[in-house]
């Protein structure tokens, strides 16, 4: 059977005997009309090929029901898992999610800001470059819209949700500590506060447990392809037979993919039993972590917690019957789990 054609917004109105500001508030949230009217109105879209054009009725609006997602890479396996999260918890919520990456460049992260303004968002989930971006951005962004951060965070009190850096790494630490040589830690660019963070835990880790600290890699330079930069290194050292010991602890899981790479390529054994020749742990938990081979022993952050927090923050400032006198936590530090794989 086929469907009415019907091209405006009034003549849809006509056809199902409502008012256009009945179908309006329909369009925006269909709890707000009775049951009965509800019906109606669904019963026609089924009938017809009208679909309401929600891009142009946002714009419309002093405020839409955009969120912005801003991400610095979307390749990176971490935040292409938190960007599929809350896309679909967003989605769940009623809102439009915009994804933006800024692919590490300070003046994308600047468009990204300048975007999400000119598309009038309601608000923003934003995981910043961190320690290179444009300064005063996102202050400029926080004056129109609420945003929250995770992941990492730009001084200030905007409400910010990530990992608990200084526990994840000290578990993971104490456990490699326990279960064979003491670790090596192999540093990455410090490209946002977690990059320091995890250092200053391990080094302090080790102290407390007796042991000297010993810190690899390149971390005063600026980029976010590591599995290149920990193939690079650990090739080259494996060449000079250079390797500062039989455990590694990577800064990231990405880091390690390289690590472990190029340790099989010459011929070098990962893994934990008697017969490897090199135990090699990371932190994240990223998907494709459990399908290394050996699988990889890890950190994992808690992904779940992370979006959900990070959803629930931005909701609760986005209600215009919010309370604007009570608090909306300004700080949610989520806790890592060891996941012991086969890598070390």
């Amino acid at each position: 059977m086929d469907k009415i054609t019907i091209k405006t917004m009034d003549d849809f109105a006509r056809s199902c005997g409502v008012s256009r500001p009945t179908l309006s508030r329909y369009f925006d949230s269909p709890n707000s009309v009775k049951p009965a009217t509800r019906k109606r109105i669904e019963d026609a879209l089924s009938a017809s090929d009208y679909r309401p054009n929600l891009y142009a009725r946002n714009l419309n609006r002093k405020r839409t029901r955009n969120v912005g997602i801003v991400v610095p890479v979307i390749t990176d396996p971490f935040y292409a898992e938190m960007v599929n999260r809350l896309e679909l918890l967003v989605r769940g919520e009623g809102y439009w999610p915009i994804v933006i990456s800024s692919h590490g460049l300070p003046d994308l992260e600047a468009e990204a800001v300048n975007t999400l303004l000119s598309l009038k968002a309601a608000g923003a989930i934003i995981a910043p470059l961190g320690l290179t971006s444009e300064p005063g951005i996102f202050e400029k962004l926080r004056e129109s819209i609420p945003i929250v951060y995770f992941d990492t965070y730009i001084e200030g009190d905007t409400p910010f949700i990530g990992n608990n850096n200084t526990q994840s790494v000290a578990t993971i630490v104490d456990y490699l500590c326990r279960s064979g040589e003491p670790p090596a830690f192999f540093d990455i660019p410090h490209v946002n506060h977690n990059s320091g963070e995890r250092l200053a835990s391990y080094i302090a880790t080790m102290e407390s447990l007796g042991f000297e600290p010993v810190v690899f890699g390149n971390a005063e330079g600026y980029g976010w392809d590591f599995e290149r930069m920990g193939h690079e290194q650990i090739d080259a050292m494996i060449t000079a037979r250079a390797l500062p010991g039989r455990t590694i602890l990577c800064a990231n899981d990405r880091l390690a993919f390289g690590a472990m790479a190029a340790a099989h390529s010459r011929g070098l054994r990962v893994g934990r039993r008697s017969d490897s020749d090199l135990r090699i742990a990371a932190h994240d938990d990223h998907p494709l972590s459990r399908y290394t081979c050996p699988a990889l022993t890890t950190m994992a952050q808690d992904f779940t917690a992370m979006a959900r927090s990070s959803v629930d923050t931005l909701l609760s400032m986005l209600d215009e019957s919010h309370d604007s006198t009570k608090a909306v936590a300004r700080k949610i530090i989520l806790d890592g789990t060891l996941v012991m794989r086969q890598s070390a």
